[in-house]
């Protein structure tokens, strides 16, 4: 007599599970064990949400601005950002500029970068009203200090994420900003920021004004003063060199820093140097150009993969802590041991 249907489904099914647990205990990374809720070091894995486009609006010469809808949607504070997992897979962070209090929404911004990885391309070309897009976060790098006096820095599109700070702070707040981008027309919310500042304001539109007087700016600075700078890497570097403990955001590719090391690719035979100055998906990506990565920034998982020996000095906020004890994320991370193994 034939076995019922269902029982022949199950057994089915078992079987599977039992080829694929077999699979995982001979090391094959293709079914990776779930994560744990609540990582020791770690952080918790922010749920994904799927908005709608509400509205998608050019802001200023290159800069659109997207509404992402939905409901009850989870607070933020100024200086957080949103992560966007885009059509194509690929994710990208942006800074929310809206207002913290709008629980049914969530605005940002982005530039075109024409020479870029495609992401802004695709936010600006593809993206239309009525899409839905997955989005992770909010999450916040960057929050908004107490402080009896403030120095804002923002460079074009970095104007997005001190926006909400210059918003939120109180009546009476002693504060100043330049606000510089290469022409006024692309400088989005250029009006807005110069209302706010009612004179604290320093506008300088390269193509105009030239470079933008940092000296000037920083020659009285009160010793207690908060530092906020988000903008090019030029910018950034710039402000640095003036103001040792300045806040900074930024969402440049590979996080690097720390002293060289080796890493040997055990399946493709090769042995790289990873300076200091790079990361260790750039050396591999050097040999191997078809490794997946996205984010470039620990946060999406995309570039994990399997350390065989050696210890990873672990900078993601995606990994917990069971997972980072044979795995790491390239993008980011490092190596503590002076030489890592992956199996790649």
């Amino acid at each position: 007599m034939p076995k019922p249907l269902t029982v022949v489904a199950f057994a089915g099914a078992a079987l599977l599970v039992r080829r694929a647990l077999r699979r995982r205990v001979q090391g094959s990374p293709l079914w990776p064990m779930p994560a744990l809720d609540e990582p020791v070091s770690g952080r918790p894995r922010s749920r994904a949400l799927r908005l709608l486009l509400a509205s998608h609006e050019t802001v200023a010469e290159g800069v659109v601005q997207l509404r992402l809808a939905g409901r009850g949607l989870p607070g933020w504070e100024p200086g957080a950002h949103l992560d966007l997992v885009l059509p194509s897979g690929l994710v990208r962070q942006y800074s929310l500029c809206g207002d913290p209090a709008d629980t049914s929404s969530y605005t940002v911004a982005t530039r075109l970068v024409e020479d870029g990885r495609g992401g802004s391309r695709e936010v600006h070309e593809r993206l239309r009203e009525g899409m839905e897009i997955e989005v992770r976060g909010p999450r916040n790098r960057f929050p908004l200090v107490d402080a009896p006096s403030y120095v804002f820095v923002a460079g074009g599109i970095g104007i997005t994420p001190i926006l909400p700070m210059l918003r939120s702070l109180p009546d009476g707040a002693e504060w100043r900003l330049l606000y510089c981008g290469r022409t006024r027309a692309s400088m989005p919310y250029l009006e807005e920021v110069v209302r706010l500042g009612a004179g604290r304001v320093t506008v300088v539109a390269e193509a105009e004004d030239g470079r933008p007087g940092l000296d000037a700016l920083f020659a009285d600075l009160p010793e207690e003063a908060a530092v906020y700078c988000c903008g090019p890497e030029g910018l950034l570097a710039a402000v640095a060199q003036r103001v040792p403990d300045v806040r900074f955001e930024r969402f440049a590719a590979g996080v690097v820093g720390g002293g060289a090391f080796e890493v040997e690719l055990r399946r493709s035979g090769k042995v790289l140097t990873v300076g200091a100055d790079s990361s260790v998906l750039a050396a591999v990506r050097a040999e191997l150009p078809d490794t997946a990565y996205s984010c470039e920034q620990g946060f999406c998982g995309t570039c994990r993969q399997r350390v065989l020996e050696g210890e990873a000095e672990h900078r993601d906020e995606w990994l917990t802590d069971t997972e980072r004890g044979d795995s790491m994320l390239i993008c980011v991370s490092r190596s503590r041991s002076g030489r890592l193994v992956l199996d790649m």
